[in-house]
């Protein structure tokens, strides 16, 4: 089992994260996320599957720095980072911290219940906004229904198969993530495939990379297994699934130590922030 917390509470103090999504040239650790880095250009775009889009290199450094500055202030509280405990006892690998929502299998709750107790830390504007201009920049703008078929929003995870897509108004522009989930890994972290269903929304699963580079193992529906792609995720690096792969089953089976910059000022290990809608009220 890991410990907590390797090469990334022990880096650096408390810092102001960032406050909005202006450019964050030249102003640190406290540099604000901007909008996407224009090097991430359509050709560098790719489809691994219908609706699931990998763009390498969409962060820019700076905009690496800040959130990695913003994650060590969330790891802290008001729940601190933790390794998940399962119902069946056993702990994950992977330590999380949540924001706006509390994940615990397999629920969301305002209140870290499994945790101390008390509420989570709010999701930020600036990350939601970070969020639509994510499924913006990897649809390109378009509604993914135009490109392949995507469910109907008055599906719930419930009702919603395969083979029962239904075209939508759905655009970028509607993406507003209410929580996000903050995973660390090190060099001996891994997630089991599984699939992302305990929203009661099939809006898409926006994934930011920084640090260490890992085998991202994007499946099917139907299976845990085969057939699968191995995508290699590099720092900086976004992954955006919806549409008829929302509920596709992922797994990160491998993350390589040493792969990362620690210009990012994150020492070792990987940061994966992933922001989701989960269609709850309250």
């Amino acid at each position: 089992m890991s410990t907590p917390l390797p090469g990334f509470e022990s880096l650096g103090a408390p810092a102001a994260e960032p406050t909005s999504v202006g450019s964050g040239e030249g102003h640190g650790e406290q540099a604000g996320v901007e909008q996407a880095d224009s090097r991430a250009t359509s050709a560098a775009r790719r489809e691994i599957a219908p609706g699931a889009v990998h763009v390498p290199g969409w962060l820019s450094l700076a905009q690496q720095q800040a959130l990695v500055v913003a994650c060590r202030n969330w790891a802290r509280g008001p729940v601190p980072i933790r390794h998940t405990k399962l119902p069946n006892g056993g702990v994950m690998s992977v330590q999380t911290v949540c924001l706006g929502w509390h994940w615990q299998p397999y629920a969301y709750t305002r209140t870290a219940d499994d945790v101390n107790g008390v509420p989570v830390a709010e999701l930020p504007s600036w990350l939601v906004e970070l969020g639509r201009k994510a499924v913006a920049a990897a649809y390109q703008g378009r509604d993914p229904a135009t490109a392949s078929a995507h469910p109907s929003p008055t599906q719930t995870r419930d009702t919603y198969t395969p083979d029962t897509y239904t075209p939508d108004t759905y655009t970028p522009i509607a993406y507003t993530p209410d929580t996000a989930l903050i995973n660390f890994y090190d060099d001996q972290a891994k997630m089991g495939m599984h699939q992302d269903k305990d929203e009661r929304s099939n809006a898409p699963v926006v994934s930011l990379s920084i640090g260490d580079r890992c085998v991202f193992r994007f499946g099917n529906t139907e299976t845990r297994t085969k057939p699968y792609t191995d995508v290699e995720l590099a720092s900086g690096d976004l992954f955006v699934f919806g549409g008829p792969s929302r509920f596709a089953y992922h797994g990160v089976p491998k993350v390589r130590p040493g792969t990362g910059s620690p210009a990012t000022g994150l020492a070792a290990g990987r940061l994966n922030i992933t922001l989701r809608m989960t269609g709850l009220r309250g």
